[in-house]
């Protein structure tokens, strides 16, 4: 049996994915309450292989709550302007003192279509074609949506950060983020 301490950090993690996919409290609490009900901790291997699997369920679960607000932000992705954006290497990066609520402020400022695109397809590691699945999209939408929301986010948290905006997203924001 997992100690309570790992136990609420974990259902803590799956509530702030849901919550960062949704915007919404109530529905993350619903998703996360039903992902956890799936969990079999007597066996190590198929309480890892659950861990995965219960992300997955809990973004599946948040996303089918707020289908209607997706599509509507979907409509709003201007594909071409999205497109321009392409991820180059440059000096910004998450500075140091970055807390994890500057994260979730900047990541909840942008429209949810693009910011679900980025928390699936970067934060989660999910292929542009599954993170298409799940946003009820085709990949080409999904992709642009992706670097929109990434430029965002890097403008949003150099803003917060007080630097100059970033004109592209920077590689090692990545990185820096999952740590936050």
């Amino acid at each position: 049996m997992q100690p309570l301490d790992q136990v609420n950090e974990y259902a803590a993690d799956l509530y702030w994915l849901a919550f960062l996919l949704t915007g919404h409290r109530e529905i993350s609490i619903d998703a996360t309450v039903e992902a956890l009900d799936l969990q079999d901790t007597g066996n190590r291997f198929f309480s890892a292989w659950m861990h995965g699997w219960s992300r997955k369920v809990v973004a599946a679960k948040a996303l089918g709550a707020i289908r209607e607000e997706l599509a509507a932000s979907a409509s709003r992705v201007d594909i071409r302007r999205c497109l321009r954006h392409r991820s180059t290497k440059q000096e910004w990066a998450l500075s140091p003192d970055a807390t994890k609520v500057q994260l979730e402020r900047a990541l909840l400022a942008i429209d949810v279509f693009p910011r679900c695109a980025v928390l699936l397809s970067v934060l989660e590691k999910l292929s542009i074609d599954d993170t298409a699945v799940l946003l009820n999209s085709d990949r080409y939408r999904v992709r642009a949506a992706r670097n929109c929301g990434l430029q965002e986010l890097a403008n949003n948290l150099a803003a917060m950060q007080g630097q100059a905006a970033a004109t592209d997203v920077p590689s090692d924001l990545l990185g820096e983020i999952q740590h936050a």
